[in-house]
C-alpha cells in the first residue's frame, strides 16, 4: 500500500527512536525496504523529504515531528520528545559508532600485511590519480589489487600439468577501502566495490569500524549474498584479528573486459598485470615489486602514532 514521504519518515523515526537527518532517515528507509512504498522518481528524494518535513514543522501546528538542533538540523516524533522529558541524545545512527581517527591511506598496510599473511597474495596499491582518463574511469578503480600465485604452494609438476590444462590458478583479487560503514554510507559503499572489484576471483570491501546493528548487519548480509562482495575488517590494534566477516563468491572466470579497460586507463594497473606475467613465467615473485609487506610491530606503531596526533 502506497505510503507519503512524511508516513514514511514518521515509521522510520518511531522504529529507530533517535533524532535523524533526512538524509539518514532515507537510507534507513532504503535498508527497511520503505522507499518503495513512496512514489519517488526524482535524484534526490532525500531532499525532498527534508523539504517537506521542514515545511510540515513550520507551518502545520499539528505536525508530529520536531526539530534538533541547526547543523546539521534532525527530527524527532514529538511523542518521543514527551516521552524523554524533552532530553533526547542528538546522535545520529551513522555516529553510533566510534569515530575513525585514520585516513583511507592508512590502512592500506594493514591490508597488504593481512593479504601476504592470511590471503598469500601480494598486493599492489591502484593510485586514482595516475589514470590517463579522467571520469571514463569513474567507479571502476578499486584500491587495492591482489595476486596468488599457486606455484608459492604447489610441486613443479602440478604447475607444468596444470598451465598445458589451461588451468593455472592463478587467483586476483580487488579490494575498496573505507574507514567506516553505517547506514549512512552503506549503499554508496557496496556499490562503489561492486563496480570497482566484481571483475575479480574475489571482490571485498574492507573496513576499519563497522556499525553492529543487527538490521545493519542483516542489510549488508543481504548484500552480500546477492552481489558476491565479502566483507573484510581490519583491525588497527592487533593485525593478525583481521579477519573476513562475510566471504566473497568466487568467479571462477575474471570478467577481461572490465581489466581491460582498467588497463587501458591506469598505468599502476598495467604494472601489476605486467608484473604477473614476469613473475608467472620466471616462477619468481619479485616481493619488492609490490606494495610493502611492513612487520607488525612497526605497522601497530605507525597507527598509534597517527591516532595520537589526530
Amino acid at each position: 500500500m502506497p505510503i507519503t514521504f512524511l508516513q514514511m519518515a514518521q515509521r522510520v523515526l518511531s522504529e529507530v527512536e533517535q533524532p535523524l537527518t533526512a538524509s539518514e532517515i532515507w537510507q534507513v528507509a532504503v535498508t527497511k525496504g520503505y522507499d518503495k512504498l513512496v512514489d519517488s522518481k526524482g535524484k534526490t528524494p532525500w531532499a525532498t523529504l527534508g523539504a517537506l518535513i521542514y515545511v510540515d514543522v513550520r507551518d502545520n501546528p499539528s505536525t508530529v515531528f520536531a526539530p534538533i538542533g541547526a547543523r546539521p538540523k534532525r527530527f524527532i516524533l514529538k511523542s518521543q520528545l514527551d516521552r524523554l522529558g524533552g532530553r533526547v541524545q542528538e546522535t545520529p545512527v551513522a555516529s553510533q559508532i566510534q569515530k575513525p581517527e585514520f585516513l583511507e591511506k592508512d590502512l592500506h598496510p594493514l591490508m597488504v600485511y593481512y593479504g601476504f599473511y592470511y590471503l598469500k597474495a601480494y598486493l599492489k596499491t591502484i593510485s586514482h590519480n595516475r589514470s590517463d582518463k579522467k571520469g571514463f574511469g569513474e567507479w571502476v578503480h578499486p584500491d587495492i589489487v591482489g595476486c596468488y600465485f599457486p606455484f608459492r604452494d604447489w610441486d613443479s609438476e602440478v604447475v607444468e600439468v596444470s598451465t598445458i590444462m589451461g588451468n593455472t590458478a592463478v587467483k586476483l583479487y580487488s579490494f575498496e577501502l573505507k574507514r567506516e560503514l553505517t547506514i549512512a554510507n552503506l549503499r554508496e559503499a557496496f556499490f562503489q566495490a561492486v563496480s570497482n572489484s566484481s571483475w575479480a576471483n574475489e571482490g571485498y570491501l574492507v573496513v576499519a569500524t563497522i556499525d553492529t546493528d543487527d538490521d545493519f548487519m542483516n542489510e549488508l548480509k543481504r548484500l552480500s549474498t546477492a552481489f558476491g562482495i565479502g566483507i573484510i575488517q581490519l583491525d588497527v590494534d592487533d593485525p593478525d584479528s583481521t579477519e573476513i566477516l562475510l566471504p566473497a563468491r568466487v568467479k571462477e572466470v575474471v570478467d577481461w573486459d572490465t581489466v581491460n579497460k582498467l588497463s587501458s586507463i591506469n598505468r599502476d594497473f598495467r604494472e601489476f598485470l605486467r608484473r604477473i606475467r614476469i613473475d608467472m613465467t620466471s616462477r619468481e615473485v619479485r616481493k619488492e615489486l609490490y606494495d610493502p609487506v611492513i612487520d607488525k610491530d612497526e605497522l601497530i606503531k605507525s597507527l598509534t602514532k597517527k591516532r595520537a596526533s589526530s
